[in-house]
């Protein structure tokens, strides 16, 4: 059963602060699961949440740590003392460590290091930091087991022993040369049925994926994804083994570019979060919104371009809104879909077969729309016949080109390494906007000639 945060225990949790009853707020917390521990602490205010967290013994806080908002862990970090947070990160995996560490001041990350009192899991910690945060280098786990080549399935299990002490979980066995180099990986279910004298040369599986060091995050969740792995070896340039990456960094992965998407989708063009201050989120909000604004003044002007229209056929404003809409939601869905095959990497096909299949599909959903506003106008609005007849060509018109901008915008700033995602937001939908209302008064005046 999912835990949930009740205001009984946020007030029970107060009262013991306050009366500073240590003993039973460790019997209260210490059952519980580090998140959900974390996510008391978020609904606590700052002294309260710092107090508990140096209640805590190390080893939970460790976990905690993790798990905290960004804004929250950065204020208790500064509460803690260099020493205080390297008893910390000694508690931590590699990879967690050097992400909270990448978080402190250049000068306080120094002072952090050489508190710590493991010496290989400092090394092992500096190592991670030299890696951009978005590749493999930087997601990556330096625990792992390995076993040597040359070694035999007796000698193989005693080092594996002593290896997966300092690991919370094995998911892979995986075989290297006398230079440590990635040869390729050993199952359990063959170590375990094979003779101890057996040399591993003869057992191990020689094919496998990994990725190197400076593969991009993005491209290990695809990877990862398509062949179902719960972890995948990392190497560097000579394809030494020099870490793993798990399923849980992936999710994160995930988690983050999907949230990335969304923002840059609704016209976000930076990082934020809901409790953020107004003016980070105006920095992030405004660049899209004046963009909007300026193509709400292109459209101005394009209808400027037809205001003789007004006089004589006036019926025809009526219906701009509708055109504009249909437009940008059609643009919307179009490159939403392209958007979606870009990140999983799923499009398959020419880009000729792709516009022959976006025509067909535009064309055909344009048609039943336009034969819905036909009668719709004609019927219930009592608008004129040739007024119907423009508005419906028009329609399919915009219908067919919307969807062709929606394909091929996105492709093409991912051919310029533009993140295609921008593409599902207002650059999308205010660009639409113009085209459709200068197809509809294009196609109005050939047909009127105003």
């Amino acid at each position: 059963m999912e835990f949930k945060v009740s205001k009984e225990l946020i007030h029970e949790l107060e009262q013991l602060i306050q009366n500073k009853d240590d003993q039973q707020l460790e019997v209260l917390l210490n059952d519980l699961h580090h998140a959900d521990v974390a996510e008391i602490l978020d609904e606590l205010d700052f002294d309260e949440a710092t107090y508990i967290f140096k209640v805590l013994d190390s080893e939970k806080t460790a976990e905690i740590l993790l798990e905290l908002e960004d804004d929250l862990r950065e204020k208790i970090l500064s509460r803690l003392s260099p020493k205080e947070i390297a008893e910390e990160l000694d508690e931590l995996e590699t990879n967690d460590a050097a992400d909270i560490i990448a978080e402190l001041s250049q000068s306080k990350k120094q002072e952090v290091i050489s508190e710590l009192q493991d010496v290989e899991h400092a090394k092992d910690i500096v190592d991670l930091l030299r890696y951009d945060e978005d590749t493999a280098g930087g997601i990556m786990h330096k625990e792992l087991v390995k076993v040597n080549e040359n070694w035999n399935v007796f000698t193989c299990i005693k080092q594996m022993r002593i290896q997966a002490e300092n690991i919370s979980r094995v998911h892979s066995i995986y075989v290297v040369d006398d230079e440590d180099r990635l040869l390729g990986r050993l199952s359990l279910k063959d170590l375990l049925t094979t003779s101890s004298k057996t040399p591993i040369s003869e057992v191990y599986i020689k094919k496998l994926n990994w990725v190197n060091v400076d593969t991009e995050d993005v491209e290990v969740a695809r990877i990862m994804q398509k062949y179902d792995l719960e972890a995948i070896p990392v190497t560097d340039e000579m394809g030494r083994l020099v870490g793993r990456i798990t399923i849980d960094d992936i999710v994160d992965v995930i988690k983050d570019e999907a949230t990335e998407d969304y923002q840059l989708a609704a016209g976000i063009s930076q990082d934020v979060e809901a409790d953020d201050s107004i003016l980070e989120l105006t920095k992030a909000r405004l660049p899209w919104l004046v963009l909007a604004l300026l193509g709400g003044f292109v459209s101005v002007k394009v209808l400027g371009l037809f205001g003789g229209a007004m006089i004589n056929h006036g019926n025809l404003f009526f219906f701009t809104p509708l055109i504009a809409a249909m437009a940008g939601n059609v643009g919307v869905q179009s490159s939403a879909i392209i958007v979606q095959g870009l990140a999983n990497d799923t499009l398959s096909g020419s880009l000729f077969n792709r516009l022959i299949k976006e025509v067909s599909l535009s064309l055909l959903n344009g048609v039943i729309l336009a034969t819905i506003l036909f009668l719709g106008s004609h019927f219930l609005l009592n608008v004129e016949f040739i007024i119907g007849i423009i508005v419906t060509i028009a329609l399919i018109s915009v219908i067919i080109i919307a969807s062709l901008i929606g394909t091929f915008v996105p492709i093409l700033l991912d051919k310029f390494g533009i993140d295609p995602a921008l593409a599902t937001g207002p650059f999308i939908t205010t660009s639409n906007d113009i085209c459709g209302i200068l197809i509809y008064f294009t196609i109005a005046r050939l047909i009127l000639g105003f």
